[in-house]
């Protein structure tokens, strides 16, 4: 992981969130650094703050997509993965898992405050996340 001022700030940044919130996006947030650690060709993590949210990068290795997480007041009781919407990320994940996630349009997965989350199906879509540029090239390379 990247330590650098915009590191701190997007980690004081959690402060901001109801603690019942905050423990949750932490967890979200130990998923994304740990599935980074785990998968091949991403290289250390950049956290920063993107839209006034935590966001994750690889700017090193430039082999993903950003990765955002938060919570809105609006809906107290929910928070989000959030991913590019110009990318096909999400209906990637709404196909490969239907059932397990709420989807937000293109851009999120939304959790329920009190939603049991589906650990290692997560984990898969942030490695799908984290490695789509890679994909990407690949895929032009074959044509």
């Amino acid at each position: 992981m990247m330590h650098d001022s915009s590191t701190l700030k997007s980690f004081i940044y959690f402060n901001n969130y109801p603690e019942n919130i905050r423990k949750k996006l932490l967890f979200l947030r130990q998923l994304i650094f740990d599935t980074a650690v785990a998968t091949e060709g991403v290289g250390e993590l950049e956290e920063t703050l993107k839209w006034g949210e935590p966001s994750y990068l690889t700017p090193q290795t430039k082999s993903g997509s950003t990765v955002r997480i938060g919570w809105k007041e609006r809906n107290a009781d929910q928070y989000a993965m959030y991913f590019k919407c110009t990318t096909n990320l999400v209906e990637t994940f709404r196909e490969k898992y239907p059932t397990q996630f709420k989807y937000g349009g293109n851009r999120s997965i939304i959790f329920d405050a009190d939603d049991e989350i589906p650990v290692q199906e997560l984990c898969d879509c942030i490695a799908v996340a984290l490695t789509y540029h890679l994909r990407k090239k690949a895929r032009k390379r074959k044509k």
